[in-house]
Formats: structure tokens, sequence, C-alpha cells
């Protein structure tokens, strides 16, 4: 019979613990009691974030932060299994949370276990099992920061099938307002705030963003929902349209609100400016290590925690994007083995550089 790592059961066990975004408490209790239980030292907690110091944590080191959540979309409709109940078929681990990012956590937690007790470690480490990614919410990564002492570099622990995402876009949602005149739609009155919309739509499709990222790519400006009208025969004089927004690093999220706020008629108002794009400086020790090991570098389109934290990162971990949020979500067994291996060899090549 094959033996289960301890890392793998600690997946299942967060898997059949439900942990939508906001109702984590049960699954940070579990992760809380497994760092005790495997160092026999409590860790810390801030509402249901989890963080633990190495042993022989030294303020005139360096800190490395280890990051990854534990909270979960809620299941979808399309789902043929037990969402909340892990089963393992075909060497894949099935369940909510298995792929993102419950793969990516427990490895940064096996690999955080494995390195604790180093007396000589040349940098200082911080597992952070964080709350409320799904939502990037406030009691999230983002409070929790405040509680840890300096951060000078992180790992953030996605499914990016173990390539290593130096750059991440950064999101801004608009609501956007259009104002024109009523009037009769038979007759030739009034200013139709549809009319005036669309003319912003053709603006937001033309080349109003011309830097271009090497790894981001183009900002990419997307109309998703539009809203106008109250009856056939009535001119509107509002509509209401919303615009999100994926800036590459070569923008910061209030420039790239100037510029569409100059060239639009609308009136434009941000729901937040947290989500900044983040990158990390290609000779940075944590690239370098990426370089020395042959880890395919990338820009990732999609958001993660990244965009709250104030200080270099990269994205890196076992699983594929492409699963998340997915019905069946399922990762790897092997993928589960090589998170580790890849992680431990990112450390053990960072002792080099910081030594």
């Amino acid at each position: 019979m094959t033996t289960i790592a301890s890392h793998i059961q600690l997946l299942r066990k967060l898997i059949e613990t439900p942990s939508v975004s906001k109702e984590e408490a049960a699954t940070a209790e579990l992760i809380f009691n497994y760092l005790k239980e495997k160092t026999e030292i409590a860790p810390e907690r801030v509402a249901n974030n989890v963080w633990m110091k190495n042993k022989y944590f030294n303020t005139n080191k360096s800190t490395i932060l280890l990051n990854s959540h534990h909270d979960t979309v809620k299941p979808n409709a399309s789902y043929t299994r037990n969402p909340v109940e892990a089963t393992i078929s075909e060497e894949k681990l099935f369940g909510l949370g298995s792929n993102d990012a419950g793969g990516a956590l427990v490895c940064l937690i096996e690999t955080f276990l494995n390195f604790y007790h180093q007396e000589d470690l040349p940098f200082n480490l911080i597992i952070l099992a964080s709350a409320e990614e799904e939502i990037s919410g406030a009691n999230g990564v983002e409070l929790a920061l405040k509680y840890l002492p300096k951060i000078n570099c992180g790992i953030v622990g996605e499914p990016t099938l173990l390539k290593c995402a130096i750059a991440e876009k950064g999101l801004m949602v608009i609501d956007a307002t259009t104002h024109g005149v009523a009037g009769h739609a038979a007759r030739n009155e009034g200013l139709n705030a549809i009319d005036l919309a669309m003319d912003d739509l053709k603006k937001i499709t033309s080349d109003l963003f011309p830097k271009v990222s090497d790894f981001l790519g183009a900002v990419k400006v997307t109309v998703t929902q539009i809203n106008a009208g109250t009856q056939h025969n009535v001119i509107p004089d509002i509509c209401h349209y919303v615009i999100d927004v994926r800036v590459n690093e070569l923008y910061t999220l209030q420039e790239a609100f100037d510029i569409l706020k100059a060239n639009l008629k609308a009136t434009l108002k941000p729901r937040s400016m947290r989500l900044q794009s983040s990158h990390i400086d290609l000779k940075h020790p944590l690239v370098q290590s990426m370089d020395d090991l042959k880890i395919k570098k990338y820009g990732s389109p999609t958001l993660s925690d990244q965009a709250l934290m104030n200080f270099p990162t990269i994205k890196i971990g076992p699983g594929d994007s492409a699963r998340s949020h997915t019905a069946d979500e399922f990762i790897f067994r092997d993928e589960l083995e090589e998170g580790v291996k890849i992680y431990t060899a990112i450390l053990q090549k960072l002792i080099k550089y910081y030594s």
C-alpha cells in the first residue's frame, strides 16, 4: 500500500473542511494545529490568517515570506463529484481548492517545516496561510502583513505549472456613467446617453495605452456590463457601464484612470485602486534562482495576493491555473511531490545568494 505523504494528507483535510472566502475559520484552525503539532510551538493568527516564523528567526537577517491562501470560491453547479470530498483517482486528487491553491499551500508548508529547525540559514522564513484571497478581502493578506515583521521578498504559491510569474497584471474596476438629455424617440430631440457610451467604447478599443510590457503585454481595457433606458420610446438620459482594466507594470492604476478620464465622455468612479500590478527586478536573487534552476519565467494575466504586497515577489506553484474555479477541480499527486522539490530547490539556491 502506497504511503500518503503528510502534506497530501493535510490537503485532503483542507478539501473536506469548507472554506469559502470569509468562512475560513475551520481551515485556519486546522492549519494552526498542524503547524503546532509539527513544531511543538504555537503559530500566530489574526482573523483567519495563520503564520509562523522559523525556529532561529533573527531580526538582523532578511526575511522571506512563503505565502498561499486557504480560502476557496463557491463550488459551481457543474460539479459531478462532491466538492468537499477528497478523492484520489488515476493519480488525481479531486476536491474544491485542491488546485487553487491548496496544493501550493501544503507544499509551501512542507518546505517551511523542512527548513524550520535549520540553525544556520542566512535568512529568516515566515509561512503565511492567508484568507480572503479569492475576493481580495481586507481581512486577508493585507491585514496579516500589518502584524508581520519587515518582509524583504516573498514566494506566492498559486497554480502555475511550476513556471515562475515575475510580473502580474493589476486590476481596476470602474463604474462609468454617460449623461444625455431625455426626449421622445419619434422626434429629433434629446441626447442619447447610449450614443455617448458608444463613442466611449470606440475610444476604449483604440490605442490609449501604447506602452507594452515584455512580460505582460498591453494594457487590456474591457467593457463588461452596460445598462440604459426605461422604455422603447424614450431617449435615455443615463447610461451606466462597467470597465475592467488590467494594467501592466508600465502604468500605475492612477495613471490608467487619468488616461481614461481624459479621453472618455462618461464620469468615472473606480471601485478600488488597491490591486496594483507587480513586477520584480530581473537581477533579484529570487529571479536568479529561477534562472539557475532553468525554470521558465512569464507574466501572469491573473491576479493574486501579490497585488497587495509592497515587496518583491514571484508567483509559482504546482497545479494549473486553467483548472481553477472549474467543476471537479483536481491536482495530480506527482505535482504535489514536485512542488515540494521545487520550493526546496529555490530556497537552497537562495542560501547561496544570501550567504
